[in-house]
Protein backbone atom coordinates (compact mmCIF):
# COMPACT_ATOMS: atom_id res chain seq x y z
CA UNK A 1 0.00 0.00 0.00
CA UNK A 2 1.14 3.23 -1.28
CA UNK A 3 1.23 5.95 2.33
CA UNK A 4 1.27 8.71 0.74
CA UNK A 5 -3.10 8.48 0.00
CA UNK A 6 -5.70 7.69 2.46
CA UNK A 7 -7.16 4.15 2.02
CA UNK A 8 -10.95 4.08 2.63
CA UNK A 9 -13.12 1.18 4.48
CA UNK A 10 -16.60 1.48 4.18
CA UNK A 11 -18.70 0.89 7.23
CA UNK A 12 -22.12 -1.38 6.20
CA UNK A 13 -24.70 1.90 6.67
CA UNK A 14 -22.14 4.09 4.27
CA UNK A 15 -23.78 3.76 0.39
CA UNK A 16 -21.51 1.75 -1.55
CA UNK A 17 -21.73 3.85 -4.28
CA UNK A 18 -19.35 5.71 -2.42
CA UNK A 19 -16.24 3.70 -3.32
CA UNK A 20 -17.43 3.31 -6.53
CA UNK A 21 -17.16 7.20 -6.46
CA UNK A 22 -13.97 7.49 -4.80
CA UNK A 23 -12.04 4.49 -7.20
CA UNK A 24 -13.41 6.84 -10.23
CA UNK A 25 -11.17 9.63 -8.80
CA UNK A 26 -7.91 7.30 -8.64
CA UNK A 27 -8.05 6.34 -4.81
CA UNK A 28 -8.76 3.17 -2.86
CA UNK A 29 -12.07 2.49 -1.40
CA UNK A 30 -13.45 -1.22 -0.28
CA UNK A 31 -16.94 -2.31 1.39
CA UNK A 32 -17.14 -4.46 4.04
CA UNK A 33 -19.17 -6.74 1.71
CA UNK A 34 -15.99 -7.01 -0.61
CA UNK A 35 -13.92 -7.50 2.22
CA UNK A 36 -16.21 -10.54 3.26
CA UNK A 37 -17.09 -8.03 7.13
CA UNK A 38 -20.92 -7.84 6.89
CA UNK A 39 -22.63 -7.85 10.35
CA UNK A 40 -18.91 -7.62 12.55
CA UNK A 41 -19.33 -5.94 15.59
CA UNK A 42 -17.98 -2.19 15.18
CA UNK A 43 -15.07 -3.21 17.19
CA UNK A 44 -14.34 -5.62 14.86
CA UNK A 45 -14.68 -3.42 11.68
CA UNK A 46 -12.45 -1.09 13.34
CA UNK A 47 -9.88 -3.55 13.82
CA UNK A 48 -10.38 -4.92 10.56
CA UNK A 49 -9.51 -1.31 8.99
CA UNK A 50 -6.39 -0.96 10.94
CA UNK A 51 -5.44 -3.92 10.26
CA UNK A 52 -5.52 -3.08 6.44
CA UNK A 53 -4.06 0.41 7.03
CA UNK A 54 -7.66 1.50 6.09
CA UNK A 55 -9.32 4.62 7.46
CA UNK A 56 -13.24 3.70 8.25
CA UNK A 57 -15.79 5.68 6.62
CA UNK A 58 -19.22 5.68 8.93
CA UNK A 59 -22.42 7.48 9.97
CA UNK A 60 -22.48 5.93 13.19
CA UNK A 61 -20.64 8.59 15.13
CA UNK A 62 -21.00 7.33 18.77
CA UNK A 63 -19.80 4.15 18.58
CA UNK A 64 -16.90 5.25 16.84
CA UNK A 65 -16.05 8.25 19.01
CA UNK A 66 -15.87 5.62 21.92
CA UNK A 67 -13.61 3.16 20.00
CA UNK A 68 -11.24 5.86 19.14
CA UNK A 69 -11.28 7.18 22.81
CA UNK A 70 -10.50 3.18 23.57
CA UNK A 71 -7.83 2.87 20.82
CA UNK A 72 -6.07 6.02 21.90
CA UNK A 73 -6.36 5.48 25.79
CA UNK A 74 -4.68 1.42 25.07
CA UNK A 75 -2.08 3.48 22.82
CA UNK A 76 -3.43 1.19 20.01
CA UNK A 77 -3.53 2.63 16.25
CA UNK A 78 -5.95 2.95 14.19
CA UNK A 79 -5.55 4.50 10.23
CA UNK A 80 -8.32 7.36 10.77
CA UNK A 81 -11.85 7.31 11.12
CA UNK A 82 -14.28 9.98 9.30
CA UNK A 83 -17.66 9.88 10.19
CA UNK A 84 -20.29 11.45 7.81
CA UNK A 85 -23.57 12.90 8.38
CA UNK A 86 -25.84 11.31 6.09
CA UNK A 87 -26.45 13.10 2.87
CA UNK A 88 -26.58 11.84 -0.54
CA UNK A 89 -23.65 9.72 -1.85
CA UNK A 90 -22.06 12.29 -4.19
CA UNK A 91 -21.96 15.41 -1.50
CA UNK A 92 -20.21 12.54 0.92
CA UNK A 93 -17.92 11.54 -1.91
CA UNK A 94 -17.17 15.86 -2.59
CA UNK A 95 -16.50 15.85 1.56
CA UNK A 96 -14.24 13.04 0.96
CA UNK A 97 -12.64 14.33 -1.34
CA UNK A 98 -11.31 17.30 0.65
CA UNK A 99 -9.82 15.11 2.76
CA UNK A 100 -8.19 12.73 0.97
CA UNK A 101 -6.57 15.94 -1.61
CA UNK A 102 -4.74 17.50 1.01
CA UNK A 103 -4.48 15.17 3.67
CA UNK A 104 -1.85 12.17 3.67
CA UNK A 105 -2.19 8.60 4.91
CA UNK A 106 0.18 9.58 7.82
CA UNK A 107 -1.38 12.32 8.79
CA UNK A 108 -4.70 10.67 9.18
CA UNK A 109 -3.53 8.22 11.80
CA UNK A 110 -5.58 8.08 14.60
CA UNK A 111 -7.85 10.83 13.58
CA UNK A 112 -11.23 11.52 13.85
CA UNK A 113 -12.43 13.59 11.04
CA UNK A 114 -15.91 14.68 10.38
CA UNK A 115 -17.86 15.53 7.57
Amino acid sequence: MNDLFVALYLDEDVDVLVADFIRARGFTATTTREAGQLHNSDDDQLAYAASCHYALLTHNRTDFETLAQGYFASDRTHHGIIIAVRRPPQEITRRLLQILNHVTAEEMQNQVRYI
